[in-house]
């Protein structure tokens, strides 16, 4: 489908349809204000036209009161404005559901990237479609759903959105009436901040609705098509989780909230398991089945509806009956209905007993800390010398001795301490109940030496793990610019470091590395970020090699560009030969999962993307993938102006200030939203390395100027064309499909920004100066970047994202006036105690929309 045709199908099948069920949605009268529904759209065109002349926030709004005060009583105006972003709210929803319900006809699913496409390329030739068996063997995509305080519909609301795109797939009016109508009455928001419980309450819904028919689908599909037999061991598409267990930088997170996500998971997934086996049973009424369906009846229904506090590993039991089910149907009653227990017998051998790996999390100064109290409260039974914290790096890695003990925290442990010890003991017991693979993963952030890895291994074996049966990954997470240049130097450490590798030997020469993304931005800006995270894998790719260990890379992507997110697959699609990708990992986030796997069409289009990018960049590699020295040191040349660039940005005593002065950063912490706090050392005053990255994005995204998405890439730009060098920035951007994905990465954060929406800062006596810096930065890298790309606009290749992202961030303009005008009412301090609330709330208000319609903007 060509760009202009895809245009028009958009605009058919997403534009005019929202337009169509927005005029049913706006003349329902849910509030108590009247006129809303009548006014908005007049207040939306009255924003638009205020932005365009560039006027105050505040300007803009006492306007309209004034061209309306006939409709508006002044004692209900900053109710109207509730009412409005009540409305708007639901506008957002309704256009994701108007949009997911035609995502089969706007074009985007007739792109190369889908499964059907790598079949159909193999069909006749028989070498590569060998090549690509021998590859399925070998590989694996996992998604690992993290908690996120951009996480913002509650499950009422996402089954609406999830009923409301079916009745829009056929055009169902009187239900679709129905769903709005619900939709209008239904809370958005949460009376109460959620807990980690809560966290993996709301993300175990995608688990159960999405992920557990769209993962064993796809399974069967590639099974099917190459006729590859069910193998438990070889699973193509793994789900991993983190509400519940990753405890860094989160106080919430305890061993108690641990043992109940783990325990929530596996009632979910038996859950799942009853509803098939309760159609498996009806069907399947024949002699000779009996006794296996009554074993299967009380293992599903007791998992489901009475759980035990310390359940067994039922999978085998559980595999073993249905195999002899299927055995009865194929020899006595001619395989009728086997396809139905392939499907089940399917499903449990992809998620066992413990339906999504439950990660553990935590950073290296808690590890350094329970390491320490250990040595000290056993230091009459533990082998390490008194001087143990004045040994280097060496000392340190000689002076573990790695024994088996069984030491327990003390009365006199601090909480993290404690909890340290008791989760590395649950996760024992975890493994138990739902397999190695419930819980096999202790993640080290902020992991900067080798012995950080080693005294958390040390930690296991004094805790009543055995050296034999340590069925344990570690992963270090290296996230800033200095982290990832280390990253090589540590992993060659532990490679060479004895018991390391007899631990590497056992768990079949395989090694996960987490890369974290968000710091890096925050610390490096865009382009010396993504460089850095690039350079890293191909160290640690050729560290790992040299010693014959299986490199997994785990990436922690977060929903916008500025934190790895944005066209995902193909920067998967585009590693060189320097690079390991046997495995894809990585981390789906906040609103994230909602809008790339929030429905049936659109998480099997997502996840196929990523297979098929894994799996053509190893059939077919292309030869700009793989750079050569010349074009590394030219995109190092740009990553060191960018940086420079950046760092001056962020050195500026005004930086942090203007955030807080302008955005409603402190305000995000009053929302509930996320049961962790907005930043790190939430005791003390606020510092930018404290800042959580997040926060610090998403801030950027409600200010419409998304910093850290493109700020320095058109300094770099502009240089290389000064120096002489912009023919070669042309090849490496046509030829480097990595570079491609980077530049157009940007221009997906500058098709967000919009810097008219802040225009009257330029007239700030204090920070005026500062912002026409940003402002001309945008000016500069949308210059180049057109120029480079041959395009007459940003997103001139995308256009149905394009087009998508154009009519989002008009719905949501009357929601950053608003927000604008409160900041600065409030900033004003004329306000008595009870208006500072309302305004508050105001805010806080803003901010759901605003996130939720852009889709991966935090």
């Amino acid at each position: 489908m060509n760009l202009s045709k895809k245009q028009a199908v958009f605009e058919s099948e997403v534009v005019t349809r929202f337009e169509l069920f927005n005029s049913l949605f706006m003349t329902l009268p849910f509030y108590q204000v009247k006129h809303t529904g009548t006014l908005l759209p007049f207040f939306t065109t009255h924003c638009e036209h205020g932005v365009a002349d560039k006027m105050d926030p505040e300007a803009i709004i006492e306007s309209f009161f004034g061209q309306y005060e006939q409709y508006v009583r002044e004692s209900d105006r900053i109710d109207l404005l509730f009412r409005i972003i009540q409305y708007i709210e639901r506008q957002v929803v309704l256009f994701d559901a108007v949009e997911d319900a035609a995502f089969r006809k706007t074009g985007r699913s007739d792109e190369a990237g889908l499964l059907d496409s790598v079949f159909k390329q193999t069909e006749n030739n028989k070498e590569l479609r060998s090549k690509l068996v021998e590859k399925l063997n070998d590989f694996s995509l996992r998604l690992v759903l993290t908690a996120h305080p951009t996480q913002f519909y509650p499950g009422p609301v996402l089954a609406i959105i999830t009923d409301l795109i079916e009745a829009l797939k056929t055009n169902d009016i009187h239900n679709i009436h129905l769903l709005l109508q619900q939709l209008g009455k239904t809370p958005f928001m949460k009376k109460n901040k959620p807990t980690p419980v809560d966290e993996a309450v709301s993300l175990a819904w995608f688990l159960e609705k999405v992920f557990y028919p769209v993962a064993s689908g796809i399974q069967s599909k590639i099974e099917d098509e190459f006729d590859l037999p069910a193998d438990e061991n070889r699973q193509l598409v793994e789900l991993g989780f983190w509400p519940g267990g990753d405890r860094d930088g989160n106080p919430n997170v305890t061993v108690e909230s641990t043992k109940r996500v783990a325990l929530l998971l596996r009632a979910v997934l038996f859950r799942c398991y009853y509803r098939d086996f309760r159609i498996l049973k009806r069907r399947i009424t024949f002699k000779g089945v009996e006794k296996y369906m009554d074993v299967l009846q009380d293992r599903f229904y007791e998992n489901s509806f009475n759980p035990s506090e310390n359940p067994e590993n039922e999978k085998p039991v559980i595999v073993h009956n249905l195999k002899e089910i299927k055995r009865v149907l194929t020899d006595y009653h001619d395989g009728l209905f086997v396809e139905l227990v392939d499907d089940l017998l399917r499903k449990v051998k992809t998620f066992g007993c413990f339906f999504a790996t439950l990660d553990i999390r935590q950073d290296s100064s808690i590890i350094r800390q329970t390491h320490a109290y250990l040595r000290k409260a056993y230091a009459e039974r533990i082998t390490i010398p008194d001087n143990f914290e004045q040994l280097d790096e060496v000392g340190k890695q000689q002076a573990l001795k790695f024994e088996e003990h069984d030491l327990a925290p003390g009365k006199d442990a601090s909480a993290l301490v404690a909890d340290t010890l008791q989760v590395i003991r649950l996760i024992s017991g975890i493994q138990q109940s739902g397999g190695e693979r419930a819980a096999q993963r202790f993640i080290i952030s902020n992991c900067q030496q080798a012995y950080d890895i080693l005294e958390l291994m040390e930690l296991f074996l004094w805790s009543g793990w055995k050296t034999e049966s340590l069925h344990i990954d570690f992963v270090p997470l290296f996230e800033t610019v200095d982290d990832l240049k280390r990253a090589a130097a540590v992993m060659d450490r532990l490679y060479t470091h004895p018991q390391y590798q007899a631990h590497l030997k056992r768990r079949g020469n395989k090694q996960t590395v987490m890369l974290g993304f968000s710091d890096s931005t925050k610390d490096g800006g865009y382009l010396m970020a993504n460089w850095s995270i690039y350079k890293a894998k191909i160290e640690l790719t050729a560290i790992a090699r040299q010693y014959d260990v299986d490199l997994v890379f785990f990436d922690g992507r977060g929903g916008p560009p500025a934190r790895g997110g944005g066209k995902t697959q193909r920067f998967y699609a585009s590693m060189g030969k320097e690079i390991a990708n046997d495995h894809i990992q990585l981390t789906i986030q906040g609103q994230t999962i909602s809008s790339q796997y929030g429905s049936l069409d659109t998480a099997h289009y997502n996840i196929e993307q990523l297979l098929h990018a894994g799996l053509t960049s190893h059939i077919e590699q292309r030869n700009g993938d793989t750079l050569s020295t010349d074009k590394k040191e030219l995109i190092e040349y740009m990553a060191q102006i960018s940086h420079g660039r950046f760092l001056e940005l962020r050195h500026n005593p005004l930086f942090l200030k203007y955030l807080e002065h302008f955005s409603p950063l402190k305000f995000l912490s009053q929302i509930n939203i996320s049961s962790r706090p907005v930043k790190r050392n939430a005791d003390r005053e606020l510092r930018l390395e404290d800042l959580r990255a997040i926060s610090f994005v998403t801030s950027w995204s409600q200010l419409k100027q998304n910093i850290p998405g493109f700020y320095g890439v058109g300094s770099a730009l502009k240089q290389a064309e000064q120096d002489g060098k912009w023919e070669q920035v042309k090849d490496l951007y046509e030829t480097s499909r990595m570079f491609q994905t980077i530049i157009d990465n940007c221009m997906m954060s500058m098709s967000k920004s919009n810097f008219d929406l802040t225009s009257h800062i330029q007239h700030d006596e204090t920070f005026g100066a500062f912002w026409k810096e940003m402002r001309d930065e945008y000016e500069r890298t949308t210059e180049y970047i057109l120029k480079l790309s041959g395009s007459k606009v940003l997103m001139e290749n995308y256009p149905v994202e394009r087009a998508s992202i154009a009519l989002r961030e008009k719905i949501v303009l009357p929601l950053l006036i608003i927000q604008h005008y409160a900041i600065k009412k409030l900033q004003k301090g004329k306000l008595n105690e009870k208006d500072q609330e309302v305004f508050s709330k105001l805010i806080t208000r803003t901010i759901y929309g605003v996130v939720n319609a852009g889709r991966n903007l935090a």
